[in-house]
């Protein structure tokens, strides 16, 4: 169980820095430091949002359940917006979840990266 927190603490942190990327490059100013990252992470961005759905998942399944597996799961689904229309019989479900966090999609994903570093950290 401890590798997949782990696992989930990246994730977060990925997912994070790919949500939060509009807010986070304020923050940085000219630096480009967020950009630079999240380029890197761009093409793995269907890996990093199943596994911020799928591990929070079995980390509920085996006992531990949290509002951060809740946030972990949104963020997951956020990061899967593209997929979507691949899933025929979900589509219309996971389209209209998505649309409607889509206003929070920074909010969601600074939550994320601190989730993440909080608890690789052991702090959370």
């Amino acid at each position: 169980m401890a590798l997949t927190g782990l696992l989930l603490d990246i994730a977060n942190i990925s997912g994070g820095l790919l949500l939060g990327l509009a807010t986070l490059d304020k923050w940085d100013g000219e630096a480009n430091f967020f950009n630079k990252i999240a380029g890197v992470l761009a093409p793995f961005q269907t890996v990093i949002g199943g596994a911020l759905v799928v591990l929070p998942i079995l980390i509920i399944l085996g006992g531990g359940f949290g509002i951060f597996s809740i946030v972990s799961i949104i963020g997951g689904l956020l990061l899967l917006t593209h997929v979507f229309g691949k899933v025929p019989a979900l589509e219309e479900t996971l389209r209209k979840i998505s649309d409607k966090l889509m206003p929070f999609k920074a909010i969601i994903g600074v939550a994320l990266l601190a989730i993440g570093v909080l608890s690789l950290l052991h702090i959370l």
